[in-house]
């Protein structure tokens, strides 16, 4: 008899494993991947983009693209940077960083002696 007790503590102990287990992996894989589904070649004006990303399309997403995220946080789709010539100038602009403007001096202007 107290075999049996042990041996249905111990199939009821897997049967609880497994079930979390195979929960958490389906779980994982419910989740929605975030991609662009259609690119647009419309410019898009460098003052607005603060970052961007590459989707490719051997993950979760169908298409390659570049992901450009604007200073409202929104996330605009434009071509692949190999076919577009707009996108890659974009892209290497983000990438040097901001350009500083020379500071313009104010006070009295210094005399020629």
């Amino acid at each position: 008899m107290m075999f049996s007790n042990s041996m249905t503590l111990c199939a009821g102990g897997l049967l609880v494993l497994s079930a979390s287990l195979w929960s958490c992996t389906t779980a994982q894989s419910d989740v929605a991947a975030d991609c662009c589904l259609t690119t647009s070649d419309r410019r898009i004006p460098q003052r607005v983009v603060t970052s961007f990303t590459i989707q490719t399309s051997d993950g979760a997403c169908r298409i390659p693209a570049t992901v450009f995220v604007t200073k409202r946080g929104l996330k605009l789709c434009a071509p692949f940077p190999s076919t577009s010539s707009w996108v890659s100038k974009l892209i290497d602009i983000i990438l040097a960083g901001p350009v500083q403007k020379p500071k313009k001096h104010r006070g009295k202007k210094q005399r020629k002696q």
